[in-house]
């Protein structure tokens, strides 16, 4: 069972709306009865995201993905089942009361706040070793030289992870933190793998350390700047991926940046943390920057919660230019419009602040330029848009990207200002757009499918969660008990006839249990809950018959699905019998049962095609 009672769950999804929920994220258009929009867990042009107010589910027609609020939130927050719960819970004021526990949800859940505990403790550590450690004095100039006062730091939480490792060590020591968990929360590793014993090595040795934050609040990792230089070390080195901290899923500063943003209308996103936190000091609180990684599909996603535009500030170099077109393929098909920063050559945000001012800066920002004049602006100073090849290279990029939009009219708009800029016809651009989207698509499939057999680090992948197989007639039957008191009458007063056809039918334990557990189907709520009681396979299973069709005479098509299933069942025990009886070798006592058998089962059959079972 879950921590959470079935009824508080209940309690939860009855005090919440669904359409509210996934409307706070995103728009969302109604549709007749129902909302639609753009789906959320994979790229999309037309909508198939379909929200049910009546049932409180939603379903999306193109990936599959389906659930109730709670699980919307569980899925795009990438939250544990019981953090969904909470969060909509103190939304909506429902008090949670914990009950029965699953133990190893207990674990991973007592896990991942042991490990957001050792990071807020080991911040505070490394922030009191920058302000007072003597040795930290060269971190301390470091950050004065940047423009960074005590206050900054203090609200920044910036530290200073000592050289001597043996200081932090014996710091988690005193505090109860074990090996284990250093190595788990990526702050340390073992020196030998084989040998316990060989002890363990600091990760960010004489860094300067940035806390990062999850976009609620919690330190989940950090960020190291290297302080003297170290050739076989990069400048900035980030904690690893853990069971809280994945950099493809987590923005710099957004915690403090998201309010803002919204407000703005627009997210500044930089390439480094000093940036933001230079930016967001001087007021520009709207600064994010990723954490050593392109701007991915999952932070696009990330920001879309907020605002619908971002401004790219990257180096005035080929990287940062790289940096911005990679970033705009991600963005632009969340529906986030895309600006650029023509930053001069040498700046970055805190160096350009600190010669010109934070009114130059402004001044960059209001005049920064939509992403394809950006971009023909670049062409036009590298290449040579007179020649023919470098026309057709820089014609199927822009037809690329311009395929990635998720705006119709936005398409046609840029197809009609690239086609003058560059002197082609808007169907020869039209013409790149169609090969671009075909070539897209395979290379999705190809990543699709790769990612489905390796993991980051080239070991098998875990397996996406499928559905439970689920017999088409125990479908309609399920559906049916979700929608329908009377059909859970009905057919728990058939249990006796359906116990052994369902033992043999696929899927039919997961309507064996909802007969058992008698969710109240007049109530959504109760029925979502009793949803998330089940293993997520079951779940998964049953949320797909959510999307049938209740039909108008709900006793007829139940008694007729009924049937239907014992029918089928006795068919193919009739069938195994006849086939038993062809093998040769067979007693006569062998013999005398079967015919018995094959008698008795074709008057059962004989009964099923003239009158139900009563």
């Amino acid at each position: 069972m879950a921590m959470i009672p079935e009824e508080t769950i209940k309690a939860v999804l009855d005090s919440t709306d669904i359409v509210d929920v996934i409307g706070a994220y995103f728009p969302l258009k109604r549709a007749g009865s129902a909302f639609v929009c753009n789906c959320p867990f994979h790229n999309e042009k037309t909508p198939s995201f379909n929200v049910n107010p009546g049932k409180q589910f939603y379903h999306c027609f193109g990936c599959g993905a389906s659930g109730d609020a709670i699980s919307f939130v569980k899925e795009y927050e990438n939250l544990p089942f019981i953090d969904a719960v909470k969060r909509l819970a103190e939304k909506a004021g429902v008090p949670i009361i914990e009950g029965a526990y699953d133990p190893q949800q207990e674990k991973r859940q007592r896990n991942r706040s042991r490990l957001i505990q050792l990071h807020n403790e080991a911040a505070e550590f490394m922030h009191q070793m920058l302000r007072k450690s003597p040795q930290a004095a060269h971190a301390r100039e470091y950050l004065k030289n940047r423009g960074f006062n005590a206050e900054m730091a203090e609200r920044w939480k910036i530290g200073w992870m000592p050289d001597n490792s043996t200081l932090f060590l014996n710091w988690a020591r005193e505090k109860g933190y074990k090996g284990r968990e250093l190595c788990q929360a990526g702050l340390a590793g073992q020196r030998d793998e084989n040998n316990p014993k060989a002890g363990l090595w600091v990760r960010f040795g004489n860094r300067l350390m940035f806390p990062i934050n999850n976009d609620y609040g919690d330190i989940i990792a950090f960020s190291g700047r290297q302080l003297v230089e170290d050739k076989n070390s990069g400048k900035y080195i980030n904690s690893p991926q853990t069971q809280i901290f994945d950099k493809s899923r987590t923005l710099f500063g957004l915690d403090k940046a998201r309010k803002h943003m919204t407000k703005a209308k627009f997210a500044l996103i930089c390439e480094g943390q000093i940036d933001a936190i230079v930016c967001y000091e001087k007021g520009i609180q709207n600064a994010i920057a990723p954490l050593g990684t392109a701007c991915t599909e999952h932070h696009a996603r990330l920001l879309k919660r907020y605002t619908s535009e971002a401004v790219l500030c990257y180096d005035a170099d080929n990287a940062g230019y790289k940096a911005m077109g990679k970033a705009f393929d991600h963005l632009a098909p969340a529906g986030i419009h895309v600006r650029c920063i023509n930053m001069p050559k040498g700046e970055d945000p805190d160096s350009y602040i600190q010669k010109h001012g934070v009114e130059s800066f402004q001044n960059l920002l209001e005049n920064a330029k939509e992403y394809f004049e950006f971009k023909l602006d670049h062409e036009a100073r590298e290449s040579n848009l007179g020649d023919i090849r470098e026309k057709t290279r820089i014609s199927a990029e822009l037809a690329a990207k311009i395929n990635l939009l998720s705006n119709k009219i936005a398409q046609d708009t840029i197809i009609n200002q690239v086609a003058a800029r560059l002197g082609i016809g808007t169907q020869d651009l039209r013409a790149g757009m169609k090969k671009a989207a075909f070539d897209q698509k395979r290379q999705r499939n190809y990543e699709n499918n790769k990612n489905n057999q390796l993991d980051h680090h080239g070991a098998p992948a875990e397996q996406r969660t499928e559905p439970t197989p689920i017999d088409s007639s125990v479908a309609v039957l399920c559906s049916l008990c979700l929608s329908s008191n009377e059909a859970q009458e009905l057919l728990r007063e058939q249990l006796e006839s359906l116990h052994i056809p369902l033992q043999n039918t696929t899927g039919g334990h997961l309507l064996t249990t909802i007969l058992s557990r008698k969710p109240d189907a007049s109530a959504n709520s109760s029925i979502m809950a009793y949803l998330n009681t089940l293993p997520p396979a079951d779940t998964l299973a049953l949320q797909l018959t959510l999307s049938y069709r209740v039909p108008d005479d709900i006793e007829k098509a139940t008694m007729d699905t009924t049937n239907m299933i014992i029918n089928s069942h006795y068919q193919r025990e009739e069938s195994a019998v006849r086939a038993a009886l062809s093998q040769p070798g067979l007693t006569e006592e062998q013999v005398t049962h079967l015919m018995n058998r094959t008698i008795e089962l074709q008057d059962i059959l004989k009964n099923l095609t003239n009158r139900y079972i009563q």
